[in-house]
Parts: structure tokens; sequence; C-alpha cells
């Protein structure tokens, strides 16, 4: 049975290509959902993209996520450093999780140099891009093969 996860986004990665080229890239999120998906098929992986703006709507989706997946990718955005709510629902969450940043949260203003979430996950990757997204999905085939929690 294949492995599966899910990668929920918090606000503004809808607008991925369209905004601060130089900090996120030119890659739209249409375009990564696309990329995701055929690294996660590579891997033999069942994925779902989720994205929202709406911090209850992301608590929700990862209590949900506590029966539906085997690992979570969350890049919380914004909410990495204001959000309690989700700190505490990853927290519930007793399995493999990666937090994933696009941007290096650590050359940036400092109040996004500090991460709420960070002490509840199992990894971070931060700073490199789009592309850490597929390290991301790579990093979480091997957390769930190795059966590292």
């Amino acid at each position: 049975m294949p492995h599966r996860i899910i990668i929920i986004n918090g606000p503004n990665i809808n607008l991925l290509g369209e905004r601060e080229k130089s900090q996120y890239g030119k890659l739209t999120f249409d375009e990564l959902k696309e990329k995701c998906l055929e690294t996660a098929k590579n891997q033999k992986m069942e994925i779902e993209l989720y994205q929202s703006n709406i911090e209850g709507e992301i608590v929700t989706k990862i209590q949900d996520s506590r029966k539906n997946y085997d690992g979570i990718i969350i890049n919380a955005a914004g909410f990495t450093h204001t959000s309690v709510s989700i700190r505490d629902a990853l927290d519930i969450y007793k399995k493999p999780k990666i937090e994933l940043h696009i941007s290096n949260i650590y050359k940036r203003e400092e109040f996004r140099q500090k991460s709420l979430i960070s002490d509840v996950v199992t990894g971070i990757i931060c700073g490199l891009g789009v592309n850490g997204y597929i390290l991301a999905i790579n990093a979480m085939q091997r957390l769930l093969e190795d059966g590292n929690r």
C-alpha cells in the first residue's frame, strides 16, 4: 500500500509566480502542484496538496489528517510565526511532519526568524526555493520507509 502524505500550504502560497519573484521564484502554484504530483508518482506515493488563507481551515485539515495521511509537509507561511493553534494541531499529529519554507526565514526580517512550529516537527527545510518541496517529498518517503517518526 503506498504511503499517503499531504502538503499543507498557508496564506499567499496560492499567489506563487505573482508575488515577490526574487524571494519566491517564478513558478506558479499550479506548476508547483504538478511537480509535486510527478515526484510523488515517481516515489509511488499518494499525495494531496492543500492551500488555505484561513488559519482555522488549516487546523481542521491537520486534525483530519491524523486518520487519512502517513505524513504532513507544511508550509504554514505567515502562520509559522503567529499561530499557536497550528502548532498545537501539529503537536497532536503523531506521525512524521516536515516544516517547509521557500525562503530562508533566518535571512529575513526579525519577526520571520521565529517559528512556532519548529519544535513539534520531525525536520525543517528552508531557503531552497520551490525545490524544497521536492526535497521534502523525498525526505518524507525516506522517513516513512525507515519508520522514523
